[in-house]
């Protein structure tokens, strides 16, 4: 039976309707890397750090570095410019593009997903995260920072090699400010620390859980596999999480997005890390999305902005939960 769901981080209506999975090519695997020729170098390799920006940070023992930061070549924000608004015309709005873009370098290896890495590597990824978010707060001029994984170029990758970006930038953008409204207007405790509960006392949708983190393919799920990482700890800010939150969300990434591809393929995915803006604190909870590439937007959710997802959570989570007994 088809249902409506609504996602109480966006206030959107989703769309479930199982049905559809039966359609045939519902899923998509990545499309695989094609080099043309001749094949230029991987900038992120190691031997050929000449070809990146000067590194910002580096982790690792002397002389050789397993996690490295630098800046992004081609840079989405540039400088420390205020945010200035301008009109231009009756429609024609305007404004300076101020910020900072970073890329963030998980491992030597070419290959290494966030899934294959081992837990020390996870750590000190997240221990990259953190820091560079600090240094991003302690900038005048940046309001927010979105880190994001976009891996498979499905998921917009421009490069192979496994890696993240950091953005920093001089405004709140909207998703951030439509999180933080409804947190705002929920009734009673915290939106996530209340979803966490939920979560768990309904046992249905939580595919991993320890003492400080809990994964659930949230009841509201938009896509197929779709997952919520909710540390137990309430805090608004990523960059002020205690360390031992840090590796605890590093490890269940690693670990659900091995569930992951072992039980739907090697899909492309989003893993996208909320956090509240730098100089606004409560209410918020952070947290880290997933969403897997396993599925197309089409016509309908374009023109509504309500997604329709052809697999259940419930299906979800108890396929992802077989997959963590049987790898």
């Amino acid at each position: 039976m088809n249902q409506l769901r609504l996602d109480p981080l966006s206030g959107r209506w989703v769309v479930v309707s199982t049905g559809r999975s039966e359609r045939p090519y519902s899923f998509l695997t990545r499309s695989p890397w094609v080099q043309p020729e001749p094949v230029r170098p991987c900038p992120f390799c190691p031997g050929n750090e000449e070809i990146t920006p000067p590194a910002l940070e580096t982790y690792g023992p002397s002389g050789r570095w397993l996690v490295r930061v630098v800046p992004n070549l081609y840079p989405a924000f540039k400088g420390d410019e205020p945010f200035v608004v301008a009109n231009r015309g009756p429609v024609f709005t305007q404004a300076t593009a101020g910020g900072i873009h970073e890329i963030l370098i998980f491992s030597p290896e070419h290959n290494a997903t966030l899934a294959m890495l081992g837990q020390e590597q996870v750590e000190l990824v997240m221990a990259a995260l953190r820091d560079r978010l600090e240094e991003h707060a302690s900038q005048p001029n940046i309001r927010y920072t979105q880190a994001i994984v976009n891996s498979g170029r499905e998921a917009g990758a421009s490069l192979e090699h496994p890696h993240g970006q950091l953005l920093g930038m001089s405004f709140i953008p909207r998703e951030l400010a439509e999180e933080q409204a409804r947190f705002a207007r929920f009734v009673g405790s915290c939106l996530l620390c209340t979803t966490l509960e939920a979560e768990e006392d309904s046992t249905q949708r939580v595919i991993y859980q320890n003492d400080r983190v809990v994964v659930a393919c949230p009841f509201w799920s938009s896509v197929p596999y779709e997952m919520l990482v909710i540390p137990r700890e309430h805090n608004p800010h990523l960059h002020k999480s205690t360390t031992e939150d840090l590796i605890a969300v590093g490890e269940a990434l690693r670990r659900t997005l091995g569930q992951l591809a072992y039980a739907v393929g090697d899909v492309a995915y989003n893993i996208v890390f909320h956090s509240a803006p730098y100089r606004v604190g409560e209410p918020y909870h952070w947290h880290a999305h997933i969403w897997p590439k396993a599925a197309t937007r089409a016509g309908f959710e374009l023109g509504t902005g309500v997604a329709i997802n052809v697999v259940s959570p419930e299906e979800a989570a108890e396929t992802l939960k077989v997959s963590a007994l049987t790898r």
